[in-house]
Parts: structure tokens; sequence; C-alpha cells
């Protein structure tokens, strides 16, 4: 693999801009002057400081805050790794955009923007036990279409996908990041039962071995294990950070792609929140690989940016106590001896 087809998206994800302390300082000494005890809101009052650092902006905004949602099907799926055919696929992106899903009724509820983005839902990559799930054209122009993706307003960005047999992917790529078997990334995904699980571990161990020699680079783990919308929301995680946009990343499928940034940057990924520990197996020790841990930890394993967007709505929470809660002076009420 040519290491020039990735070299700009390398650039991108090296030279990030900053974090802005100034913005934090400021959020702290308003912090320091509201009627409660200092710190004792614990991490809402981090989660303003996160805002504030990576918008810049000493007076942070959640007024345009948007889920995005990358779809794609797998190859891999022709090895009878999930309960359900692929066709599930397009089928729920209809969903959320009428309003049954999940996460179509938690946006709705809270004022999120939601939009999804369909990758070629008709053409799935590669079967990963076979050949390569892309080639390193096809993975930059879709790291590249997920950059676009986040054009607008928007001040907060919640990522997550969907894709029968994503995990199976995310579990691949987890194991060439960080070792291991497909056994101990393989979790149960959308209801696989005991026979599933083990072609699903079993379909991982082949793909490791098909593509072993051509992993040696994060990219060319992404081309050759990775899926479409692992790799646009790869895109959207480095185009966030240039435009000064914090990001919330949802579970095990979408850490893959904070995985794939990480492993070209550690630094990449500061701009990120990590929104919850999901119920997949693999995804706590893959945000422990990562120094990271999840916001919550509610069991939760559906994807869709449905954690992503619960942390969304701490922020909004966080953020609504920090701008609106009363000063000392302003309630006359006396402040630490």
């Amino acid at each position: 693999m040519s290491a020039s087809a990735f070299a700009d998206i390398q650039d991108l994800l090296m030279l990030g801009p900053d974090g802005d302390e100034a913005a934090v300082a400021a959020v702290r000494a308003r912090d320091a002057q509201l009627t409660k005890p200092a710190g004792s809101l614990g991490e809402l009052e981090g989660l303003v400081e996160f805002l504030a650092r990576w918008q810049g902006k000493p007076e942070p905004t959640i007024e345009d805050p948007m889920v995005a949602i990358f779809a794609a099907n797998h190859g891999v799926t022709d090895q009878g790794i999930s309960a359900y055919p692929r066709e599930v696929t397009r089928q729920m992106v209809a969903n959320f955009t009428n309003g049954g899903a999940a996460i179509s009724q938690i946006c709705a509820l809270h004022e999120i923007n939601l939009r999804v983005f369909e990758l070629a839902l008709e053409v799935p990559t590669g079967d990963i036990t076979v050949v390569s799930a892309m080639d390193e054209r096809a993975t930059a122009a879709t790291i590249a279409y997920g950059m676009e993706a986040i054009a607008g307003e928007v001040d907060l960005l919640c990522i997550g996908e969907m894709g029968i047999g994503n995990t199976t992917v995310a579990a691949a790529i987890y194991a060439a990041l960080y070792g291991g078997t497909g056994a101990d990334w393989v979790g149960r995904g959308t209801g696989v039962d005991d026979e599933g699980l083990k072609r699903k571990a079993d379909a991982v161990d082949r793909a490791l071995q098909r593509h072993a020699g051509r992993l040696n680079t994060p990219f060319e783990i992404l081309s050759h294990l990775g899926g479409r919308e692992i790799a646009a929301m790869l895109g959207a995680i480095i185009s966030a950070r240039h435009q000064k946009v914090p990001v919330i990343i949802d579970g095990f499928v979408a850490t893959s792609a904070a995985a794939i940034a990480h492993a070209v940057n550690p630094a990449a990924i500061d701009h990120c929140l990590f929104a919850h520990t999901s119920a997949e197996n693999g995804h706590a020790r893959a945000l422990e690989a990562l120094g990271e841990r999840g916001l919550l930890d509610l069991g939760m394993r559906l994807g869709e940016g449905t954690g992503a967007a619960l942390g969304a709505i701490l922020c909004k929470t966080a953020l609504h106590l920090h701008k609106n809660m009363a000063t000392f002076a302003e309630a006359a009420v006396e402040g630490k001896l």
C-alpha cells in the first residue's frame, strides 16, 4: 500500500489545533462563582471545560448539536456472522429518517439534529476473510467523504453507525491494532447464538491470517479489515478537530474509528469524549487501550449513536447549569469562609 494515498490525511491527524486553555480558565473562573461548593457537580463541570477547550470559546455553546450516523454494508456477512440479513441496514436507515428508531426519538425529544449518511449500501465491502474490504483509493475517498459530513454550523458532533456485520469488522480492527484472537474481541452484536459467536471469532481469525503482513499501518488495517462507515467516521473525527467541534463517540464500532486515529497520533482524539462503555465484548478493553473510559455505563449495545446522544444530553445539561445558575453575588449567598 502506498503511503502517498494517505499522506494528506496523516498530516491532518498530526497537525490538529490544540485546545484553548484560556477558554478553560474562563469557564473555571465563572464556575468558582456559582452557588455550590467547588467541584460539587463533578464530571458535569468537566464537560463544560471540554466544550470550551475544543470549541475555543470561553462561553461554549450547544446550539447546533448533530448526531451523524454513517451506514454501510459488509461482505463478511456471507460468513453467517449476524443474526440479521444485511438488507436490514437499508431498512433501518429508512426507520431513522421516518422517526421510528431509538436514536430518532432521542434526538426529537432533546432537539438534536440527526443526519444519516448512506455509503453505497448496494455494494458491500469485500468479505475480509477472502479479500480486502476496500482498496486504498476507496478508503481515502471515504475518509474524505466523512470529513465533509459536518460542514455547516455544528457545534457538537455525535458519531454513530449502522451496518449489519460491523461488530465483526470492528473486532478485526481491534485485534490487528492491539493483538489477541477473534474470541478476545467479538461479542454477540445483534444477538447471535453460540454458534454464530464462534463463526464471528473464526471470521476475524481468518481475516487476520488472510491479510497477515499487510497490516503494518493503521491505514492498512482500515483498508484491509474495515468498513466504509468506519472510514467515514474517521474522516468526521479529523474534520471536527480542524473546525473546532468537540466530538462524542458512541460505542464499540464507532470507537474503532477513533482507534485508527489514535494509532496514527494519540493526540488526534483529544477532542473526543467517549459516551459510554458498551455491553459488547471488547469495548471496555478497547477503551483501556486508548487510555479512555466511557462517561456512562448503562449496559447498552444498540449503536446507532444512541450512547453518544445521551452524552450530548449530559453536555447540554452541564452547560445549562453553568450558564444559568446564580453566582454567590447574584443570589446574595455568602461564599466560602
